[in-house]
């Protein structure tokens, strides 16, 4: 019964966060129903749980990805280069020399974050 509540407080949400999202689409798969009577039990447009299964099934982390990559030449005066990275849809990263590996980690987490539909 709680979980069903909580479930109906989500789903009263405009916006749902990436935590919130595999929380309503792994209890609608868990169910076994059929998206559209669970979507109609929480009042939520079936859509919108499609949509955010689909998205959340493609956005598998542990799915291989191959981006395209250009090596530039390093610097003129012999120092290495900074490193930039398009990322798609204008978002561009640019890395320096010495960069911390886990600042850069959490930019490209953030990033590769679904947006809001």
């Amino acid at each position: 019964m709680r979980k069903s509540r909580e479930l109906a407080d989500l789903a009263e949400r405009s916006y749902w966060r990436e935590d919130d999202t595999r929380r309503i689409v792994d209890a609608w798969r868990e169910s076994g129903e059929p998206v559209s009577l669970f979507a109609g039990r929480l009042g939520i447009d079936p859509r919108r749980v499609s949509r955010w299964a689909s998205r959340l099934a493609s956005g598998d982390p542990e799915r291989l990805r191959f981006l395209p990559v250009r090596v530039a030449a390093d610097g003129a005066d012999g120092r290495h280069a900074s490193i930039e990275i398009e990322w798609g849809h204008g978002r561009r990263v640019r890395v320096a020399p010495g960069f911390a590996t886990d600042d850069l980690r959490r930019v490209l987490t953030i990033l590769d974050e679904p947006r809001p539909c």
